[in-house]
């Protein structure tokens, strides 16, 4: 591509607008409850698609849905099922109702909160809101990585340039407007999603390398079988599907979603939205993924060096599909505003979290809500910059983001959904629940830092089994939470107050 003003013009459309946004928000996020969970009067639209922008980044279309695709061929398309059937549609009917009515009725603005009012625990809620900060940080990083793989192979532009550029844009909308600048900036970026995925499946699929959707098909069957994929290759595929989509439900990021919805009528409504979205955008994005091998017989034939070659895999197939420079420019801002929304999201529940939950609960009891928001700002700043510096590290996108997702989620997954229907899981429970999914989950990270070497059998590296870890972390900290929770029952007071359902 010789003239790439097009491209450039259509980010700086996609730029304006979300400072606008930003700025014509920025009045009306001046106390912490405004900044972090809006008039909680969402309705359907504005909930759904901003929990489907929140959900997938460019961390979904360029490292996971290339790397899964490289892995297991057009098997790489189960992870974007199940995100739409367990990562959303499920997710809805279990939790958006319950833990709307619960956050609405107690005033709850966050996960670390959610805990403490449901177990009375100070000391459960700073364990909460520091492995959320410290763990959120990975995953922003992987956002950043994701964006930066893109634009370097298509528009040639240095990668440091790359990731200031969309930190910048992250920095505005949520340091000026918060939750709810996020929330109707998500409308937008949803629509270019949908929209910008569409006309990929159409272009990739158009490719004189694909040929067409029944010949793209019946060839990427074929190398399919040529993989030869073992046992231990299936379970890393189904440890990838779970992974994407029940982790969601303990990610603070997702949950704090279901806040801010208006009524149970508009929680149906969302359900329905979320489940079609999440199905477009993923099933669409692991599709052209799994189409990897159509393009490239070895990693070597991809530029560059380091471990994290699958990163490129996507942006360098569309660079070889021969797409137009209108069509470049509209991808280019569906990966934007996919990720630019993620980060919001992320970067919001991490820094409201730590200044409600820690600053301003231990360090300053006295701040009064104006002045919460400003340093939640602050910290909005901090954490950024915090995302810059991991994203520079030589990890491919889709370790970042287990390391993180299996983290948290093995961590709170299993205590936060227990204890919106279970009275009797108990604080002792709870605590078995969060430190047993927190240690299961911590080998891969330890091993990247410490051991890369180290392996297991069958299996290969620990370092590159964060999925697999993240599976076991959830399933043992369920485990945990109902049989320490028996164990102890009549040693422990129920908060009845919890479950006191109202019509809110």
């Amino acid at each position: 591509m010789q003239n790439k003003a097009v491209i450039w013009v259509t980010i700086a459309v996609y730029v304006v607008f979300i400072l606008a946004v930003g700025i014509l928000n920025s009045k009306k996020s001046k106390s912490i409850t405004e900044f972090t969970v809006g008039g909680r009067n969402a309705g359907a639209w504005l909930s759904a698609f901003s929990y489907g922008t929140a959900y997938f980044s460019a961390v979904m279309f360029i490292g996971y849905a290339g790397g899964t695709g490289w892995k297991y061929g057009i098997w790489g398309i189960l992870p974007g099922i199940g995100n739409a059937v367990f990562g959303a549609l499920l997710a809805w009917l279990v939790l958006a109702n319950r833990t709307r009515e619960i956050t609405r009725r107690l005033e709850i603005k966050s996960m670390p909160q959610l805990f403490e009012k449901r177990f009375g625990s100070k000391a459960m809620k700073t364990f909460c809101t520091a492995v959320i900060f410290i763990f959120l940080v990975p995953y922003s990083a992987s956002v950043y990585k994701g964006l930066t793989s893109v634009c370097s192979v298509l528009l040639g532009v240095n990668e440091q340039v790359c990731m200031l550029v969309i930190a910048l844009a992250a920095m505005i909308i949520v340091i000026l407007g918060g939750y709810g600048a996020t929330l109707k900036a998500d409308v937008i970026q949803g629509a270019v999603m949908l929209v910008g995925v569409i006309l990929l499946i159409i272009a990739v699929m158009r490719s004189d390398i694909v040929g067409g959707f029944g010949e793209g098909i019946k060839a990427i069957t074929q190398k399919t079988q040529e993989l030869e994929l073992t046992a231990s290759s299936h379970i890393g595929l189904w440890a990838t599907v779970l992974m994407t989509s029940f982790g969601t439900w303990g990610l603070p990021q997702m949950v704090h979603k279901y806040y801010g919805i208006k009524d149970e009528r508009e929680v149906k409504r969302g359900t329905v939205i979320s489940t079609l979205f999440c199905l477009v955008v993923a099933g669409g994005g692991y599709f052209i993924g799994s189409l990897a091998r159509l393009f490239f017989n070895s990693l070597d034939e991809i530029p560059g060096t380091g471990s994290g070659k699958t990163d490129y895999l996507v942006p360098n197939m569309l660079k070889m599909s021969d797409i137009s420079e209108v069509l470049i420019g509209i991808i280019l801002v569906l990966l934007i505003a996919a990720s630019v929304s993620t980060l919001a999201s992320v970067t919001i529940t991490a820094s409201s979290t730590l200044t409600m939950d820690f600053i301003k609960a231990k360090l300053a009891k006295n701040m009064d809500d104006v002045r919460t928001a400003w340093v939640t700002r602050i910290m909005c700043a901090v954490f950024v910059v915090m995302s810059y510096f991991i994203a520079n590290s030589n990890t491919p996108i889709l370790d970042m983001m287990s390391y993180s997702w299996g983290i948290i989620s093995g961590s709170f997954l299993a205590p936060y959904m227990i204890s919106l229907y279970w009275k009797k899981l108990n604080k002792t429970g709870a605590w078995a629940g969060m430190l047993g999914g927190f240690f299961t989950a911590l080998p891969p990270v330890v091993c990247k830092l410490l051991l890369p070497e180290a392996s297991l059998p069958l299996f290969g590296a620990v370092k590159d089994m964060g999925p697999h870890f993240a599976c076991l972390a959830m399933m043992i900290s369920i485990v945990l939470c109902f049989a320490v929770s028996a164990a102890t029952q009549n040693k422990e007071a129920l908060n009845e107050d919890f479950y006191a359902k109202q019509a809110v």
